[in-house]
């Protein structure tokens, strides 16, 4: 494992890890092997509305494209990790409400894997699944309400609650000891992540609320789902 992972004095000087070329590189080919996966079960389940499709495969590669792009430009981060961004949950949640939950979690993982290489920095390997591929992978979880009136709204709100839910589980199994003192650790978790998931939920929610907005993106739904 010595190969993958580097610890000369801790990435962030408190024993920290990171990855090497190798590991990012097994990064890199475990979000193609997830890709290739869906690939093969639309091959394999073609009769199925749950397979991947070509479109849907091109619409979900640019909207992880996208929520990456987006999650670069933060207009506020936190000391330990985690920020507000330019809405860059939507495009993952977006994938989710379009094509239902097993296309938005797939899609989500690979997200998550992504964020990881980008900041390839972590303490040990269950505190790195918590923090991305199961806590970004938590916003396909907006998949299950595709069908509902409110369907992107309630699925975005249930897909931060979701990521929510992950992020506050590695806080206080894996950052219990930067709690303040007197301070229970869950609720200093809980307070951190609700610090920055939900001031963007909150924006992120008025803007696709906003007529032309939800105008715009019925069109690009119909582009992605029925033409």
């Amino acid at each position: 494992m010595n190969n993958f992972f580097a610890s000369p004095e801790g990435a962030w000087g408190d024993g920290s890890v990171h990855l090497t070329t190798a590991g990012t590189l097994l990064v890199a080919a475990i979000i193609a092997l997830l890709i290739a996966a869906a690939a093969l079960i639309r091959h394999r389940n073609a009769a199925h509305r749950q397979a991947f499709t070509t479109k849907q495969l091109v619409f979900s590669s640019a909207a992880v494209a996208l929520a990456t792009v987006c999650s670069m430009i933060k207009l506020f981060e936190m000391p330990m990790g985690g920020s507000v961004t330019m809405m860059s949950m939507l495009f993952i949640v977006l994938i989710a409400y379009w094509y239902g939950p097993y296309v938005g979690i797939m899609t989500a993982t690979a997200y998550g894997l992504v964020q990881f290489v980008l900041e390839p920095i972590f303490y040990t390997i269950p505190q790195m699944l918590l923090d991305y591929p199961l806590a970004f992978g938590a916003l396909g979880v907006a998949g299950f309400f595709h069908k509902n009136k409110y369907g992107l709204q309630v699925g975005y709100i249930a897909a931060v609650i979701g990521r929510f839910f992950f992020a506050v589980l590695s806080g206080y199994i894996f950052f219990a000891s930067y709690a303040p003192e007197g301070m229970h650790p869950l609720i200093y978790s809980i307070a951190y992540q609700a610090s920055y998931l939900i001031p963007e939920m909150i924006v992120t929610l008025v803007i696709i609320s906003i007529p032309n907005v939800a105008k715009a993106l019925s069109r690009v739904k119909r582009d992605a789902v029925y033409n």
